[in-house]
């Protein structure tokens, strides 16, 4: 099926939805970087997608993509590829670059980017500094 058949089958009626009063429906597929239930985000109708997760041992983030190859089969037509080394820089260039130079989805860059700032940020230990100020007698 096309991904234009698949999203009208699937934009009101998936487990991933999370509907709200007032609140915008959000969807929990793997591979939507921003969680929302558009045709533009969602994981599951196109043939390439990309998705940003945290690494297992909370040190890093894992990027996957989808192949062109084996779009039948579910289970092996996802790349993951664990990027840890070098820091947060060289972890977002590494996104950067392999987005630009595959000519893969480049109206996702920009959220791929993001989201993989905001786990990279949220794996930063917390430093904690002293109160300046009164000495206490």
């Amino acid at each position: 099926m096309t991904a234009d058949v698949q999203w009208m089958i699937i934009r009101k009626n998936s487990c991933f939805l999370k509907k709200g009063k007032g609140a915008p429906t959000m969807s929990l597929e793997p591979n939507n970087l921003k969680n929302k239930n558009s045709f533009r985000y969602n994981g599951l109708i196109h043939k390439q997608t990309v998705g940003v997760e945290a690494a297992e041992d909370g040190k890093g983030v894992v990027l996957v993509t989808r192949k062109n190859a084996g779009f039948r089969n579910p289970g092996k037509n996802h790349t993951r590829v664990e990027l840890k080394k070098g820091g947060s820089r060289r972890t977002l260039h590494t996104i950067r670059t392999v987005i630009r130079s595959n000519r893969y989805r480049k109206d996702l860059k920009m959220a791929a980017l993001r989201r993989a700032s905001a786990i990279l940020r949220s794996q930063k230990p917390i430093v904690v500094r002293k109160a300046r100020g009164k000495k206490k007698e």
